[in-house]
């Protein structure tokens, strides 16, 4: 902070000159990841709201990050470079910066370059899932530490590429590989699933809920493009009819009326039992015609 001297009465507007100053530049990470994107921070003080700042990403073996020219808003600018996939371990890589108006110029710590990350036969245990069935994710890793700590997150896929974040679950990679286990369980709103009649409307019909899964690692995830391939949603009802004193009540017609207006048919065995599969999520209403 510059020294502030005062040379007229307190009662009088003083006009102060405050000096243009860096306090930080430096990556968000202690290494660059090639394949990846490489965070960066810089911090200012008195540069004024919106000025101007370029910076251009390299590697002691001359390998371009590319570019990034903006504004810094509230003294602070965070960014991020490309690292090529060809860059080569053991290189360095860094930053320059440039505040034009400001009179600021410099250059960021020296990071090494790691290898690349790759996610191989990462895959769902099982195609389809009820409620409570217990699923196994999991994947073969390269070039991640062994004992490093990484999280899978799990997406709702939607068409439009607008896919919803359901869960993370953390895992621990052991000798190039990454499992772990989730209990299925329908996330959503059952109050927003479509009726059938609002399906109706655009043409359309129910689709079950579908998931994948991506790894997270150091601010990085992998396998984004649905390369775990997508786990099913399966929900069903169970009906079971029985007498006051417990006795099963068989071969008996039942209605099953659905979350999204639909109804089903059908009749009970001889257990006074029924399984109805693949209905929608949500609360249903069972009626039996002839009781």
């Amino acid at each position: 902070m510059p020294e502030l001297k005062f040379s007229k009465s307190v009662d009088t507007d003083h006009e102060v000159k405050l000096e243009s100053t860096l306090v930080s530049a430096a990556w968000s990470s202690g290494r660059a990841v090639a394949g990846t994107k490489a965070k960066f921070e810089i911090r200012t003080c008195f540069v004024g709201e919106g000025a101007p700042i370029e910076v251009k990403g390299k590697t002691e073996n001359g390998k371009k990050l590319g570019k990034v020219s903006d504004v810094i808003r509230g003294n602070v600018f965070v960014g991020e470079l490309e690292v090529p996939d060809d860059a080569e371990e053991g290189d360095m890589a860094f930053f320059e910066f440039k505040l034009s108006k400001n009179g600021i110029s410099g250059e960021s710590e020296h990071i090494p370059v790691a290898p690349a990350v790759k996610i191989t036969s990462i895959k769902w245990g099982a195609k389809e899932a009820r409620r409570g069935d217990i699923v196994t994710l999991s994947a073969e890793v390269t070039n991640i530490p062994d004992q490093a700590e990484v999280k899978l997150v799990i997406y709702e896929h939607d068409q439009d590429g607008a896919h919803d974040r359901i869960t993370e679950l953390p895992a621990i990679c052991a000798k190039g590989k990454i499992e772990t286990k989730w209990e299925y369980e329908y996330h959503e709103d059952t109050d927003e699933v479509p009726s059938d009649e609002e399906m109706k409307r655009y043409g359309r019909k129910y689709n079950p809920p579908e998931y994948f899964f991506t790894i997270l690692y150091e601010d990085t995830e992998y396998a984004r493009n649905v390369k775990s391939g997508l786990l099913l949603f399966k929900d069903s009802v169970e009906i079971e009819l029985t007498s006051p004193s417990g006795e099963p009540i068989a071969n008996e017609d039942y209605t099953l009326i659905l979350p999204d207006g639909t109804t089903r048919k059908g009749k009970l065995d001889k257990d006074g039992h029924a399984v109805e599969h693949g209905v929608p999520p949500g609360k249903y209403r069972v009626e039996f015609p002839n009781l």
